[in-house]
């Protein structure tokens, strides 16, 4: 399966539920995701410009997309972006097929 990082960050509302009644978003995510036929490995609170940013894998783009969807539909999370995860494996590979048609591709010329 394709992994993927989804990153989000959560609504004024959604933090102040969470400091009102601290609970375990990641139980959270990993129902959502194994809903959608996938498998949660990691969610984490980033310090940086996302409050929220998950690792899983999904059997496709539209189960992925199906899980943002129903994410960002509940209102509790803006921003939501998803980037699909290469495995070093699948990047050498295209390495290969880069190295083959590399002569197809002629850069402009100036």
């Amino acid at each position: 399966m394709p992994f993927y990082m989804w990153t989000g960050n959560y609504t004024q509302e959604a933090i102040q539920a969470m400091i009102k009644q601290p609970q375990d978003r990641e139980a959270v995510a990993r129902k959502v995701i194994e809903a959608a036929g996938g498998k949660l490995h990691h969610a984490f609170v980033p310090l940086g410009s996302s409050d929220v940013l998950v690792i899983a894998e999904l059997p496709d783009d539209a189960s992925v997309a199906a899980v943002s969807l129903a994410v960002g539909a509940a209102g509790s999370i803006t921003n939501g972006a998803t980037t699909k995860l290469l495995p070093m494996s699948e990047f050498v590979e295209a390495m290969k097929k880069a190295g083959a048609i590399s002569g197809a591709y002629e850069a402009p010329k100036g």
